[in-house]
């Protein structure tokens, strides 16, 4: 096994070590999109790589 350490971001641990790990930002809950199928259709991030100054400019004048 790996002997890895964590550098825990709770401040002075007081009561339970395992509690404070737990509930520390390793732990957190995380939502995961899909790339691939099922819910992975991402409607704003359609026209992202457009060129936004060229398209402002092109309107305003």
């Amino acid at each position: 096994m790996m002997n890895m350490k964590y550098q825990h971001q709770r401040g002075d641990i007081q009561e339970s070590a395992m509690k404070a790990l737990v509930t520390d930002k390793l732990f957190r809950a995380r939502v995961e999109r899909n790339r691939k199928g099922k819910g992975s259709y991402q409607r704003k991030a359609k026209h992202v790589k457009r060129n936004y100054e060229n398209a402002t400019i092109n309107i305003l004048f």
